[in-house]
Parts: C-alpha cells; sequence; structure tokens
C-alpha cells in the first residue's frame, strides 16, 4: 500500500516498533533531569517542605497500615498515598534494604518524592503516546521532541521533585484520556476513578472526557450513516420499483428503519449547510442530540459507568458537606471569575508563539472584521463580561496577600495591584488571550467540543479562591494537545522558554533560601 503521496506506508509492525523506540527515548531523556534534579532537591532540602509537611506524615501513617489516622488539613483524598505504597513496594533499593529496614522505614521523603519522578516518566511516555494518536502524521523524531518540550512545562517540571498531588493527578487523567480516545471507554471510567480518589476537580474532567469520548463516538456514527447513505442513494433510486416488487417486507421494514437514521443525521446535516443564519454551534447541538436519542442505549453501554463514577463523587459531596476533606474554611467555594481571565494569559504565554505573533493577530482581525458589524457583539460582551469579573469577581485570598513564597505574591502586588487601573487595562489582553485560543482549537475540533473544554476550565477554576498555578496544569495540557502545534520552531522557542523558567525557579528554590521573623524555620521561593 502507499500513501496519499506515493510513498510506502509503514507495517503495522514497523508502526508498533517505531512507537516502542519514541517512548524509550522519551523515558531516557526525561530521566536525565529527573534522577539528579532529584538527589540535589534531597540533599539540599530533606525535609518536607510547605504542603509535604502534611502529605508526607500522611503518606508515612499508610506505610505503617494505620489507615485511619488523617490530618485535617489535608483538602484532598488518599490517591496520592496508594499510589505510594505501590511505589515502595517495587522499589528497586528494597532487594538490598529488605533484611535491614522494614516496610515503614522505607516510606523516607526522598523515596516518597522519587514516587513522583517515577510518575514523572510515566506522564512523558503517555504524552508522547497521545501525540503519536491525536497526530498520526508525526514523525517518531518530532513527536519525541514535542513530547520532551511538553514534559518541560514549568508547572509539571517543578512540582516532579517535591510530594504533591499535581503530578499523579495530571498522569491518571491523562491516561483516562488516552484510554478514551483508544475507545477503552469502561478502563478510562475506572482510571477516571482514581483521578478523582488523587483530586476532587478531576471529576470535572472526568465529565469532560466521558464528553469528548461520546462526541467523537457520535462523529464517527454520523460519518458512517453518511457514507452509507451517499453510497447506496443511487441504488435506491435506480432499483426502488423493483425492491418494493421482490423484496419481502421483512427486508423492507430492516432498510426503512435504517434508512430513517440516515435521513435524520442527512437532514442536520443539511439543515447545517444550507441555514447560514444559524450559528454553526447550535447546529451541531442539534446533531448531537438526535445522535443521543438515535444511539442512546449503544451510549448507556459504553459511557453509563462514568455517569456512576460521577453519581458517586456526588454522593460524596453530599455525605461529606463539601468537596474538600480538611480545611474547609480556607477553601470555601467562592465566584473567583477572574480565575478564567487569568488562566487564559497565563496559557496563552505559555504557548507564546502560537498566540502572540503578527500572523495569529492578523488572523483574528481579519475574521472579526470581516463579519462587521456582527462580530463586534461578541467581542464588546467579552470585554464587558471581563471588567465585570475584574471588577467584581476577583478575590484576593488571605493566603494570596501573606505568603510571600509564590509568584502570586509578587504579580498581585507589583502588577495587577500595581495602579487601580491596572486590572482593567489587562481585560483586553484577557480577551485576545482566549479569542487566540478559540480559533486555534476551533481549527482542530467541534464548536461544542470548545465550548465543553471551556465549561469545564471555568468549572474547576471559578470556584478555587486562591490563585495557584499549578491548578492550571490539567486544562493546559488538554489545550496544547488540541492545539496541534505543527511548527517546530515555535515548539523549540517554547522548549527554551520553559528552560529558563525552570533554571530561575530550581535556582530560587534551592539556593535563595530566606526567613521570617515571626516564624522559625528556612522558607524557600516556590510556584
Amino acid at each position: 500500500m502507499t500513501c496519499s503521496g506515493g510513498l510506502p506506508e509503514p507495517t503495522g509492525g514497523e508502526s508498533l516498533k517505531e512507537r516502542v523506540m519514541g517512548r524509550v527515548a522519551v523515558a531516557v531523556i526525561v530521566s536525565l533531569w529527573v534522577i539528579p534534579i532529584t538527589l540535589m532537591v534531597n540533599h539540599i532540602v530533606p525535609e518536607p517542605y510547605m504542603d509535604e509537611i502534611f502529605h508526607i506524615p500522611q503518606a508515612q501513617q499508610y506505610c505503617r497500615g494505620n489507615f485511619r489516622s488523617w490530618d485535617p488539613m489535608i483538602t484532598t483524598p488518599p490517591g496520592l498515598y496508594y499510589l505510594s505504597l505501590a511505589h515502595v513496594a517495587l522499589f528497586p533499593s528494597m532487594l538490598w534494604l529488605r533484611s535491614s529496614s522494614s516496610f515503614s522505614d522505607l516510606c523516607s521523603t526522598a523515596i516518597l518524592r522519587s514516587s513522583n519522578g517515577a510518575l514523572t516518566i510515566i506522564c512523558a511516555m503517555l504524552l508522547f503516546e497521545m501525540l503519536v494518536h491525536l497526530r498520526p502524521d508525526l514523525d517518531e523524531r518530532k513527536a519525541t521532541l514535542y513530547t520532551v518540550v511538553l514534559a518541560l512545562y514549568p508547572l509539571h517540571w517543578f512540582f516532579s521533585f517535591l510530594y504533591y498531588t499535581d503530578v499523579a493527578s495530571l498522569t491518571v487523567v491523562l491516561s483516562m484520556y488516552l484510554a478514551c480516545l483508544k475507545k477503552h471507554y469502561h478502563f478510562s471510567s475506572l482510571l477516571g476513578a482514581l483521578a478523582i480518589l488523587i483530586r476532587q476537580t478531576n471529576a470535572v474532567w472526568v465529565l469532560f472526557v466521558a464528553c469528548d469520548g461520546a462526541i467523537t463516538f457520535l462523529g464517527s456514527h454520523q460519518n458512517v450513516n453518511v457514507q452509507l447513505d451517499a453510497s447506496d442513494v443511487s441504488i435506491r433510486k435506480n432499483a426502488q420499483l423493483s425492491e418494493e416488487r421482490s423484496v419481502p417486507m421483512g427486508t423492507n421494514l430492516r432498510k426503512r428503519k435504517m434508512l430513517g437514521v440516515v435521513n435524520i443525521v442527512n437532514h442536520s446535516s443539511s439543515a447545517a449547510s444550507s441555514s447560514t443564519h444559524v450559528p454553526g454551534l447550535l447546529n451541531e447541538l442539534r446533531v448531537i442530540i438526535l445522535g443521543m436519542w438515535h444511539l442512546k442505549w449503544e451510549l448507556m453501554v459504553y459511557f453509563g459507568p462514568f455517569l456512576v463514577v460521577l453519581l458517586a463523587f456526588a454522593m460524596f459531596i453530599l455525605w461529606n458537606g463539601s468537596v474538600v476533606l480538611g480545611a474547609k474554611e480556607a477553601h470555601a467555594v467562592s465566584p473567583h471569575f477572574a480565575q478564567i481571565m487569568y488562566f487564559g494569559l497565563f496559557s496563552a504565554l505559555a504557548m507564546a508563539p502560537l498566540h502572540f505573533n503578527l500572523q495569529q493577530a492578523a488572523f483574528l482581525h481579519q475574521s472579526l472584521w470581516k463579519r462587521k458589524p456582527l462580530s463586534f457583539f461578541p467581542g464588546i460582551i467579552l470585554l464587558a463580561a471581563g471588567i465585570v469579573s475584574v471588577h467584581f469577581f476577583s478575590i484576593a485570598h488571605p493566603y494570596l496577600l501573606a505568603d510571600n513564597r509564590h509568584y502570586t505574591f509578587y504579580l498581585w502586588r507589583k502588577v495587577i495591584k500595581a495602579h487601580w487601573s491596572v486590572k482593567y487595562l489587562l481585560v483586553p489582553v484577557y480577551v485576545y488571550s482566549w479569542l487566540s485560543i478559540f480559533s486555534t482549537l476551533g481549527k482542530i475540533q467541534k464548536k461544542i467540543w470548545v465550548l465543553v473544554f471551556f465549561l469545564a476550565t471555568a468549572a474547576v477554576l471559578v470556584p478555587a479562591p486562591l490563585i495557584e498555578f499549578r491548578y492550571y496544569t490539567v486544562p493546559f495540557y488538554f489545550l496544547i494537545l488540541n492545539s496541534r502545534i505543527s511548527d517546530t520552531k515555535s515548539y523549540l522557542i517554547m522548549g527554551m522558554l520553559y528552560i529558563a523558567v525552570n533554571i530561575f525557579t530550581m535556582m530560587m528554590f534551592l539556593f535563595r533560601p530566606f526567613h521570617w521573623k515571626h516564624e522559625p524555620g528556612t522558607q524557600r521561593f516556590i510556584w
């Protein structure tokens, strides 16, 4: 067989071999920084730091078999600790420590941190597999390069060396997404349950992945039906009379039922193409609703387990009285709509070569200008929504104002609060960032998919009163994986940007400690 360009297609064995080699290459490259930097962090910062002072002692309680012990300051479920138990059980050093050390002795700070290092390598291999799946045109070298750059994303990279829930959360969520992309829906739902067990907000991503799978499922059936109808239309026209005379009644009934589904899909498609005054999003929504109705039993079989997981989580919330487990007062749900604005700008800056260039700006200008004056209304609405968000729904959490160990402390004081007008002057930049994100995703995905992604991101970020950039990690990876950046130069620029930020942050964390007058101990700068 040959592909469209006339070159021979790789055989299944060759493709599998390339994937295996690509995964191995990615694992080796990521290990080259995970292992030495982890050793350096453990040497300079051997004691638990910041949130580790809660997570590490809790994990050590589990290592001792004390599963009833729980620190009331921990807000997330114990999924990370269960993964750590599996990591410690499989840790290679047990081969020579077994005779002199108990299982609980192996749960040291260094070994618990190393569980995130191992998950980082697994996460990188998952990213490679997802890139190859989503973009089968990528060759092994480009896929490897793109994966390494994604693994260097600063928020993910930094927490690979500490015992936080972020790396485990991202790894399991991406595993769930990959399983759904490969149509292993039941396994994907099980991974979704594990993702929620690591971090509660992952329930939103379970719903998002289920919606993504359902949209793809309905789209594939729609394509099959449309192709079937197109190939069969000439036969039905030429042989309609003879079929009515010669075909038995049962066969006619089956054909009518099949063609009824086809005609419904075609009616929706023709309406979408002929009704130019009806927004494309509404057409997509109508087609999806019709498809869901006619394929309701298939959808229930494939995606029912996702609903079971989400219902179980809803019952937990009712039983617990809150989404979080501990420190409920400090993590009360708040309408923090400005958070979605911050995410748009932050993510666009993290993908700066794609969003902040003259070509993209010209494309957005042209897209808005050619539909004037109707195109001005969405822009005005977005600007108005942005101004309302930053004026009425911009929350200054006490942790944000008091903790000078984070980037957000300085951005809030030195940028957003530098002058009363700054937060309003940034609104056009927020709007541009989101318009650029929407246009980039819209080139690849359906409009309904883009809307579901935006709603899922808002559902995760808006209720959070505290500005924490690490909350942006999971939605950022969904965004960049579905943006399909095809320019290698852009990835190289992003890689250099990530490396520069990572070096600066790690240097500040390791070599610029400071002290607070009101509290003993060494403080360090962190994301």
